[in-house]
């Protein structure tokens, strides 16, 4: 029986390369977005893959989100928690809205959904957890405290649960994308662009497919003896 996996941000972006990345190894896929049903309707005419709107924020909409996953494809052995926001500012410019909103999506997003699926996981004996995580919460960012820290946060949290994971059969891992070529990045002002491409030593920004192929090789059954491990997708542009 084909593996159930949700990708948290899962039609659109990276999300969406994740997506197909783990149908395409024979993953029974199920896109959770928040807001744009035009477009989530389009990713599951276009791909086959069934879209589920709710906030990763609301702790009781994720409950009741997988629960109607499982209702509908089966228990969840794969779980991506990619999706995330931004709202960024200067501390001083910074509001307290600004910064929960962020932590609220952002971190809070991965432990609501860790939640839904740990412990069907744990009594099944598999599971597969991986965090989309960020270069800017290893190295930091101007500009970016809530986001720096939320990212930071889920590195943090991925070393933690994977503990618990870990003799059941459960891997919990994270990847830190660079910068890579979403619509996001791209709406950046170009002359700031090529600063930033001018600071990774491969020379170009990332794709969401080599973000997605390193998902699929954490989520692999074959994969049990890689946990706790953050694994950086940023050109070298931050090693550590």
């Amino acid at each position: 029986m084909a593996r159930v996996a949700i990708v948290t941000g899962g039609s659109r972006g990276i999300g969406q390369s994740i997506s197909l990345a783990l149908q395409a190894h024979g993953m029974n896929v199920a896109a959770n977005y928040a807001g744009n049903d035009e477009k989530a309707r389009a990713f599951t005419d276009k791909t086959g893959i069934k879209t589920y709107k709710w906030d990763v924020g609301d702790h009781w909409a994720c409950l009741e989100g997988v629960k109607q996953v499982e209702a509908d494809l089966g228990p969840v052995d794969v779980l991506v928690n990619n999706a995330g926001i931004t709202r960024d500012a200067t501390m001083l410019k910074m509001t307290f809205e600004m910064w929960d909103e962020v932590m609220r999506v952002n971190l809070g997003g991965c432990f609501n959904m860790a939640k839904a699926v740990f412990a069907g996981m744990r009594e099944r004996g598999f599971g597969r957890i991986v965090n989309i995580g960020s270069i800017n919460g290893q190295a930091g960012q101007y500009g970016q405290v809530n986001y720096a820290a939320a990212k930071s946060g889920i590195h943090g949290f991925t070393k933690a649960l994977a503990q618990e994971g870990a003799k059941f059969g459960v891997t919990v891992n994270a990847i830190a994308p660079g910068y890579i070529d979403t619509e996001m990045v791209s709406a950046v002002p170009s002359d700031v662009l090529q600063k930033i491409i001018a600071r990774i030593p491969v020379g170009r920004l990332g794709h969401a497919e080599e973000i997605a192929r390193t998902v699929a090789f954490l989520c692999a059954d074959d994969g049990g003896f890689i946990t706790g491990s953050t694994l950086s997708v940023n050109g070298g542009q931050h090693m550590y």
